[in-house]
This record gives structure tokens, sequence and C-alpha cells, in this order.
């Protein structure tokens, strides 16, 4: 099914899918998907329940391998790398649902994302106060993401909102130039997911940004280009207001179907 790209331009390509497909069985949950997503651009993809958002996120993370199709990042092939590779070339995500220590504060989990990207320098039997660099990231990320005040809070009995925030703190440890977050937004309060959204705005302007959101509204205001997803195909990759005057996604989106 052909897309309408409703904008250019010269930035390279960060993420690139080449006719991505993902069978289940006998059902197929991605069908011949293919993006481009150039550099310091801020894409969402979105659709339905059921549409293969969550799926189509795993297979360019690496938690599952495509059936059939390439993935690039920054033009080198990772169709076939474990997710630790991706990572270590430049990829980090969040999951729909949050990935946190619970028994640990804000300030533990952010250090402990850090120090597993660097074993080799880890020293078990140190105390974690005396790797004084890891402690200094940590909390400028915490301050970058708005949770620099609960440092000592154990995750647990943070808000819902404010896990995620610290997720996206986590996910930021790597130092990535892809971030993939997972509905950020889901299960959040309105005064949350405006929260959330301040805080992806203000993230790095050189950080490539693909999200899944179910909020069409809220997708739309926090990107430059949006594709959009229908049993596992992708039927539109265009801008905000090329979506918003698209009646064919309005009525598959809204249920008018």
């Amino acid at each position: 099914m052909s897309t309408e790209v409703c904008v250019t331009s010269d930035a390279p390509l960060a993420l690139e899918l080449i006719n991505v497909t993902k069978d289940f069985g006998g059902l197929r949950a991605v069908n011949n998907v293919s993006l481009k997503v150039r550099a310091g651009e801020r894409r969402a993809i979105i659709g339905p329940n059921g549409a293969g958002k969550t799926t189509l996120f795993n297979l360019i993370t690496g938690q599952f391998p495509v059936t059939s199709g390439k993935i690039l990042l920054f033009g080198r092939d990772i169709t076939r790398l474990p997710m630790h590779k991706r990572i270590a070339l430049g990829m980090g995500r969040t999951y729909q649902i949050t990935r946190i220590f619970p028994e640990l504060t804000v300030e533990e989990n952010v250090i402990l994302a850090i120090q597993g990207l660097r074993p080799l320098k880890f020293d078990m039997f140190r105390p974690l106060r005396r790797h004084r660099d890891v402690q200094e990231k940590a909390h400028e990320l915490m301050e970058n993401l708005g949770i620099s005040d609960k440092a000592k809070v154990k995750a647990r009995e943070l808000s819902y909102g404010d896990q995620r925030q610290l997720e996206i703190a986590l996910a930021m440890a790597s130092d990535p130039k892809v971030l993939l977050l997972d509905e950020p937004a889901a299960g959040l309060s309105p005064a949350e997911r405006v929260t959330i959204a301040n805080l992806i705005r203000r993230l790095p302007k050189s950080l490539t940004l693909v999200l899944i959101e179910h909020d069409m509204d809220l997708a739309l205001g926090l990107v430059d280009q949006v594709a959009c997803l229908h049993f596992g195909e992708c039927i539109a990759d265009e801008t905000p207001d090329c979506i918003r005057a698209n009646e064919m996604i309005q009525q598959i989106y809204l249920g008018g179907e």
C-alpha cells in the first residue's frame, strides 16, 4: 500500500526499515513496513489497538527477530543484532509497562542504569557513592528530566507519572542517538500527560525520537512526522497536519469503519 510523505529533509537517515515483516505462526502482525526516520526527527507511530505498533518497536529494538526485511541504524544493518549491541550502537527505548526496580531509590535506579553500560569499570565491592563520574551523570539526568527532587525516594513510592519520567531517565542513561518511547502517556492523568509531553519536548534536539502513542492528539503535538499502522501495514506517512486532514485515518482511528 503506498504512503504519502509530506516533508523532505537533507538530514542523514538515523533509522530505516525496509519491507519489514513479522509472522507469529499463521498471523502476520507486521506486513511489509518501510519507514525512513532522519536524524533529529520526531516521529510518531499511531494506530488503533492491535495495529502492530508495539510489535514493530520490538522488531526495531531486537526483542523479536524479523521474518523478513531489513533494519538499518545510521546506515548499518542491525537486522540480526541482539538488543545489547543495538544499545551500544545508540538505540534506547522505554516500555508500555514500566521496568524499574521498585525497592531502590530514584537515584539508585539511574546509577544502576548508567553503570550497567560499563561493567568492566565497575567494582561491585566499591561503594556506589565513590563512583563520582557515575553519580554526576545520574544527577544531571535527574535534573534534566525533572526528578532530582525525588532522588532519595523509592521508586515504588512515586506516582505513575513520576515513574514514567524515571523510565525515560533510565533510557537516556545510555546516551542514545535514537530513542523509542512506547506509549509514554499511557495510564497518566491529564496533568501528568502535560508533564510528560513537556518533558519529551525538552529532550535534546539532536536526539532522534520515535514514539508510539494511542492518544493521537498528544502524539501529533510532539512530532514532525506521523506513520499510521492499520492491521500491521503502514497506510500513511505524513505530517501532523496531513494526518488531521486525512479522512481515512480519522475513520480508522476513531472506529468509523
